[in-house]
């Protein structure tokens, strides 16, 4: 068991820690030192590649791994490196990106290796701000690929897909699909994953490996890809601004994330609850 800690809690990024391409607010920063003052290990727990969380986790000097791909892996951030990863497997991964491409979807896919490019893929911006003023060696590596890619003799491992804009049809078909897990994380963004990976999951296997009792366990977000951690966790967090069915899965809800309802949360119900353990 790692002694410094009683309790873990993870928080969702972006409409939760922060606004998408901006900085974590100070007022969340305060919280967060707050957290570990109180026994409280912290983590992220997000839809992000490992490879977009890295200044984040610097700056909020978390010293325990970061759940990235939307549970599909555990990631160490100061050494830079995922040490647990739900890979899809090889052949799965040629077809639906076959599939994909023939419908020329806005897919970007999540590697050990880096962030890759679908041919219709509006991601890039995101990536190329997230890299801007970083030194080399902490920026997320940027790889186009082509329509032969799935045919190539060697391809990357993958955890994630993140489609953006997807069409209806395409999310049924992919969400029928008995092998794959398929989330919003966002407004027009869809997670998807190997069977089974979610946040919830990947929240309790954090907790197991730390070993903190999974009934201190807490956890904060806003969208739908939240849900499974938030009904995981022994006490599940709904910003203001989540959807419907967050919030009816939450035992706490907490105010918008543009006016600093993470930090309201930490001080008015996880602190205080997390004194009584």
């Amino acid at each position: 068991m790692d002694r410094r800690y009683k309790a873990l809690l993870a928080a969702d990024m972006d409409y939760t820690l922060l606004s998408p391409g901006k900085d974590i607010p100070e007022g969340n920063k305060e919280a967060i030192r707050a957290l570990k003052d109180s026994s409280v290990a912290f983590t992220i727990a997000t839809g992000r590649s490992s490879f977009l969380v890295g200044k984040f986790a610097e700056d909020l000097e978390i010293d325990v791994p970061i759940i990235t791909s939307n549970g599909g892996s555990l990631f160490d951030a100061s050494a830079r490196r995922q040490f647990a990863s739900r890979d899809f497997e090889d052949s799965k991964i040629r077809s639906l990106l076959r599939f994909l491409m023939d419908r020329s979807a806005d897919a970007s896919l999540y590697s050990d290796e880096g962030i890759f490019f679908a041919p219709c893929s509006s991601r890039r911006g995101f990536v190329e701000s997230y890299n801007k003023g970083l030194p080399l060696s902490k920026q997320s590596p940027m790889i186009d690929i082509g329509k032969d890619f799935p045919d190539l003799d060697k391809i990357p491992h993958f955890n994630k897909i993140l489609l953006i804009s997807a069409d209806e049809e395409l999310v049924n078909t992919l969400s029928s699909d008995p092998e794959l897990e398929v989330i919003s994380s966002a407004p027009n963004l869809f997670d998807v994953m190997c069977k089974g990976v979610t946040k919830g999951n990947a929240l309790l296997s954090l907790a197991d490996y730390l070993g903190i009792p999974r009934e201190n366990t807490f956890a904060i977000g806003d969208s739908d890809n939240d849900i499974s951690m938030i009904e995981d966790a022994k006490y599940g967090i709904a910003m203001g601004n989540a959807t419907d069915g967050v919030k009816a899965a939450a035992s706490y809800i907490t105010a918008n994330y543009d006016s600093l309802g993470f930090a309201k949360a930490v001080c008015e119900y996880v602190i205080p609850l997390v004194g009584s353990f």
